[in-house]
């Protein structure tokens, strides 16, 4: 059996950098989601516009719309973890705290990946990637410490935007995981991930209707490109690549997107937002770097099986 394909590897690392890149920039585009709409309903109309989008794409292949056994169930449930509660914690928490800060934290999500795909896959973690991992998480408290002291809010505001944060790192973290059973593995990844969106996105609005009152739209160029961008480009695109990634190399590995994901944020602030580097910042991103590439870097005599699941083909699908 021939080894599973490490981060490194142009067919994973490819689409890799790019979903990185264009999640990077979300940031700054969902915090003009937020104001005149109620959270959870731009949450539901970046989820609807996903769905449409991937059951478009399912259909021009000329996919069966629908799934199979357990798929109603799971596309169920994986809609609620990563499309529901996942996003609503998360522009929750930019209601108290800033974008960046909320970035830096979901860098966490190597954690709950690497520890619940270790439990439920049995995923091998070697020595290197622990040691990388930890290295990197060192370098994200020092971005949370310097986020932290830049965000200019109460400690009451920053500790209800870090526990929804975290809650929407462990609801993501839960869905990284399902996309590694066998079940998620024996639907279509376009047809399961579109159900999985329009279940997300009506929860979304159910919950938006019974907490906020009925829907409410901003008709403004600005918003109405925000929720394309989200729903098409950040969330159709780029989720079956991401899948793709963690059925390849398993959760732990995937999961360093998220720890590149806010250095990237900071520099797409730092062009549209005037955002400062401070030498704090700096440093917590070249270690941060430094843990990758001691968990990703491979031993010329062995190859490296760190955050690795069993040998599983990328989907050609995605």
């Amino acid at each position: 059996m021939s080894a599973p394909p490490s981060l490194l590897a142009p067919r994973v690392l490819f689409p890799f950098l790019f979903i990185t890149l264009i999640w990077g920039s979300t940031w700054i585009v969902i915090t003009g989601q937020l104001g005149v709409v109620p959270p959870s309903w731009s949450v539901a109309y970046r989820f609807f516009v996903g769905a449409a989008a991937m059951f478009a794409y399912a259909a021009w292949r000329r996919e069966r719309l629908t799934l199979s056994g357990f798929g109603w169930g799971f596309a169920a449930l994986l809609g609620l973890a990563q499309f529901a509660l996942n996003f609503n914690f998360v522009y929750r928490a930019e209601l108290h705290i800033t974008s960046g800060l909320v970035a830096v934290l979901f860098a966490l999500l190597i954690v709950p990946n690497t520890l619940l795909g270790r439990i439920f896959l049995k995923t091998k973690v070697e020595g290197r990637f622990l040691l990388g991992a930890g290295i990197a998480i060192v370098g994200v408290g020092m971005m949370i410490l310097h986020e932290y002291r830049a965000a200019n809010v109460g400690a009451a505001e920053v500790l209800i935007g870090t526990a929804l944060t975290l809650c929407g790192v462990i609801s993501a973290s839960a869905s990284n995981v399902m996309q590694g059973s066998s079940v998620a593995r024996e639907q279509s990844m376009a047809v399961m991930i579109a159900w999985a969106m329009l279940f997300g996105a009506l929860g979304d609005a159910g919950f938006a209707w019974a907490t906020t009152g009925p829907p409410v739209i901003e008709a403004t160029p600005a918003y109405l490109g925000g929720v394309l961008y989200l729903g098409v480009v950040a969330s159709a695109v780029t989720f079956p690549l991401y899948f793709n990634i963690i059925r390849a190399v398993g959760p732990g590995q995937a999961a360093w997107s998220s720890v590149l994901i806010p250095i990237i944020a900071m520099g797409f602030s730092t062009l549209f937002e005037g955002y400062r580097w401070a030498p704090l910042s700096i440093a917590g991103g070249a270690v941060a770097l430094v843990g990758l590439v001691i968990a990703v870097a491979k031993r010329p005599d062995r190859p490296s099986v760190s955050g690795n699941m069993v040998a599983v083909p990328v989907e050609r699908d995605a």
